[in-house]
């Protein structure tokens, strides 16, 4: 059970904190500061899964695995590797186990969800704080305006410019494109040319989910100056990503912050319903009315994009149907359209659909009950009142609204921090519980609560 303080304690200072960081935490720290120069080189998709590899390894411990210290969590997510790998195994079969296909297949694995097994679980086994943490996002996230400034005066300066190969991301194996370093172009949104760019990333709206999950690790940070300057290029890069989900599911996680913190939650199902109900009688339209209304708004501002990733996800699932149980394995069927003008390979969008599509109910299975157990950790200190559980359960829930948009698997690398975050904040406030279970702190938590009613 994790501990439902509200996070309110002093912190020490960060002079104090740095002094007594540890190795694996000045690790972390530098490889999230120094993300410009990673992307610079084109090494992100190689270089942040074998970091969390290592760091892994040198932690473990036989003793932290048979004493029971990982939760759920990371053993579902492990779990998910596993099936994904045999299931992809199965699929190589078929291909006589094809060296680039096999290659290409053990790399996405060991870039998706192994990443999220491992950084989930390293704070488990080395001492990361939170602080640490959030202290490096925060500068990562400030370096966004100074990086989206350059972006935008060589726009407007120099005009649009053709994004180059680093000399490092020759080196790696598969499809280069998500290694370009490409700059910032004009795209129309609801008809207006408005800058647009994927910083960082290999595609704008991974950019937008990145600033989302930045923002509220960035809100914890300390240092007033800092902070304002990490949400500012938090809300810059949210902006200009043009990712119309991640602007929906922006607003979304302070509603669901203001739904625990009002008292509201333990009765969401309920003011959900009565809600709903009020709508049906005042516009006197249907549920899917409801639901068809805003998404004609959201699909008109990029209606092209959205309709080619509809048609993108209809194929995948129909292919799955083909092969339900197990699914394919490993991608090797395209979907084409416009006249043979596009092309994409299966499973390009929608977390959902690929792993159906890749590894059949089940996998499916293994991967909900991944989310599940994920979010499932935080919701009764996040009802109880720990505000950074809050954070942690709403910006999950936005996450997996993201990841019907964009595969998970495509993404982690971009935002493996993230998944450290929720791990450090596991592990703190699993030691507050051990720390209140002292016969002193308990009584004085008791006198506190009687001087109170």
């Amino acid at each position: 059970m994790l501990n439902t303080t509200n996070n309110t304690q002093n912190y020490p200072s960060w002079d104090e904190t740095w002094s007594n960081r540890s190795f694996v935490e000045q690790v972390i720290y530098w490889t999230i500061v120094l993300t410009p120069l990673w992307w610079l080189l084109g090494i992100q998709s190689i270089f942040y899964p074998t970091v969390a590899a290592f760091l892994l390894t040198i932690g473990f411990e036989l003793d932290k695995i048979t004493k029971g210290s990982l939760p759920v969590c990371c053993w579902a997510w492990l779990g998910m590797t596993l099936a994904a790998l045999w299931t992809s195994m199965i699929g190589l079969d078929k291909l006589d186990f094809e060296i680039l296909k096999t290659a290409a297949t053990l790399v996405t694995l060991f870039k998706g969800y192994f990443l999220i097994f491992a950084c989930l679980t390293i704070p488990f086994w080395h001492r990361i704080r939170v602080r640490v943490i959030t202290r490096a996002v925060a500068w990562m996230a400030s370096g966004y305006l100074v990086t989206l400034t350059i972006q935008l005066l060589i726009l407007l300066v120099v005009g649009p410019q053709e994004g180059f190969l680093p000399p490092l991301a020759r080196l790696i194996p598969g499809n280069k494109l998500s290694l370009m370093v490409k700059f910032a172009t004009i795209q129309p949104f609801f008809g207006i040319p408005l800058p647009r760019t994927d910083l960082y990333t290999a595609d704008p709206p991974i950019l937008g989910v990145c600033a989302l999950l930045c923002f509220f690790i960035c809100w914890d940070e300390t240092n007033h100056r800092l902070r304002k300057f990490a949400l500012a290029g938090c809300l810059a890069a949210l902006i200009i990503s043009q990712s119309r989900l991640a602007w929906l599911c922006f607003p979304l996680v302070f509603l669901i912050l203001v739904v625990f913190r009002s008292g509201l939650a333990r009765q969401s199902w309920l003011w959900l319903t009565t809600f709903t109900s009020l709508i049906y009688a005042v516009l006197g339209i249907s549920l899917q009315e409801l639901i068809n209304k805003p998404l004609e708004t959201f699909t008109s501002a990029r209606a092209d994009s959205s309709k080619d990733r509809e048609y993108v996800v209809r194929a995948t699932i129909d292919a799955w149907k083909d092969s339900p149980w197990l699914g394919w394995g490993i991608v090797d069927k395209t979907v084409t359209w416009g006249n043979g003008l596009f092309e994409l390979p299966l499973g390009t969008f929608s977390s959902y659909a690929q792993v159906l599509y890749l590894h059949g109910i089940f996998g499916f299975i293994f991967f909900l009950i991944s989310l599940v157990s994920t979010i499932y950790i935080f919701w009764q200190p996040a009802l109880k009142g720990s505000k950074i559980c809050q954070r942690g359960f709403a910006t999950l829930i936005a996450l997996y609204i993201l990841c019907q948009a964009t595969n998970l698997t495509w993404m982690a690398i971009y935002f493996w921090f993230f998944f450290v975050w929720l791990g450090a904040i596991i592990t703190e406030t699993r030691q507050e519980d051990v720390n209140i279970s002292k016969w002193e702190d308990l009584s004085y938590s008791n006198s506190k609560s009687f001087a109170k009613s």
